[in-house]
C-alpha cells in the first residue's frame, strides 16, 4: 500500500485528488494539509511514502518545503502538483529535490501513474519536461533572466504583471507588505528593470502571465 499525504491550500482540489487516488486499491491517502505548518505537524505524526505537494502555499512555498525535506534527508518522495506550466517551474522543482512534476490540468488518471512512479523510486516527468531538462543541462547560457529569481520572486513577478497591488500580493501570499516590497526590489535588480510597467512587459514577452499565480 502506498501511503500518500496531500498538501494543497484549496480544499476542493484536495478532495478531487483524494477521490482520484482512492480509486486505486494500492494507494491510501493518509492525511491532508493546507499549508506548511499543518503539513509539518502532520508528517511528524503520520508516516507516508509520497507527498503530493502544491508549489503555491500560504507563507512558505512548496519549493521551501522541498528544501527542508532535503536538509533533513527525508525518505519521503515528493510529487509536485501545480497549475503552473512546466516551462516555468518543472526544472526548478526537480533541481530542488522533487521526484516528479504533474500539472493539475492533466488527465486525472495521470496522477495515479505519477504517484506510483514516484513511489517506485523513479522520476515522473513528461516528454516536454525531459527535453527542457536536457536543454538546461547542455545549454545553461540560454536561460532567461527570470531563471535567476527565487520561487517567491517569480511568483511575485507574475502577480505584479497580472495587475495586483503589493498589498493584495502580501495578503494572497500571507506575507508582510514590506517583504513583498523587498521581493519587488530584488526582481527589478536581477532583471535590470526600473518599474512595474517594465516588469509587466517582460512577463508578457516571456509568457509568464495568463494563469493566476495565486491559484
Amino acid at each position: 500500500m502506498i501511503r500518500v499525504i496531500l498538501c494543497d491550500d484549496h480544499a476542493l482540489t484536495r478532495r478531487g485528488i483524494r477521490d482520484t487516488l482512492s480509486e486505486d486499491p494500492g494507494i491510501e491517502v493518509v492525511g491532508e494539509a493546507a499549508d506548511y505548518g499543518s503539513l509539518r505537524s502532520l508528517m511528524r505524526n503520520c508516516p507516508c511514502d509520497v507527498l503530493v505537494l502544491d508549489i503555491n502555499l500560504p507563507g512558505r512555498s512548496g519549493l521551501d518545503v522541498l528544501a527542508v525535506l532535503k536538509d533533513e534527508a527525508s525518505a519521503v518522495r515528493t510529487l509536485m502538483l501545480t497549475m503552473y506550466p512546466e516551462d516555468q517551474y518543472a526544472i526548478r522543482a526537480l533541481k530542488a529535490g522533487a521526484h516528479g512534476y504533474f500539472n493539475k490540468a492533466g488527465d486525472p488518471a495521470g496522477i495515479v501513474e505519477a504517484v506510483r512512479t514516484v513511489a517506485s523510486g523513479r522520476k515522473f516527468i513528461t516528454a516536454d519536461t525531459a527535453q527542457m531538462l536536457v536543454q538546461s543541462l547542455t545549454e545553461p547560457d540560454t536561460a532567461a533572466m527570470h531563471e535567476r529569481l527565487s520561487a517567491r520572486e517569480l511568483q511575485t513577478l507574475q502577480m505584479i504583471a497580472s495587475g495586483k497591488r503589493l498589498s493584495d500580493i502580501a495578503e494572497a501570499l500571507t506575507l508582510s507588505p514590506k517583504t513583498v516590497s523587498v521581493y519587488r526590489a530584488r526582481i527589478l535588480e536581477k532583471l535590470g528593470l526600473n518599474n512595474n510597467a517594465e516588469l509587466t512587459v517582460y512577463a508578457i514577452r516571456q509568457g509568464l502571465v495568463g494563469n493566476d499565480p495565486a491559484g
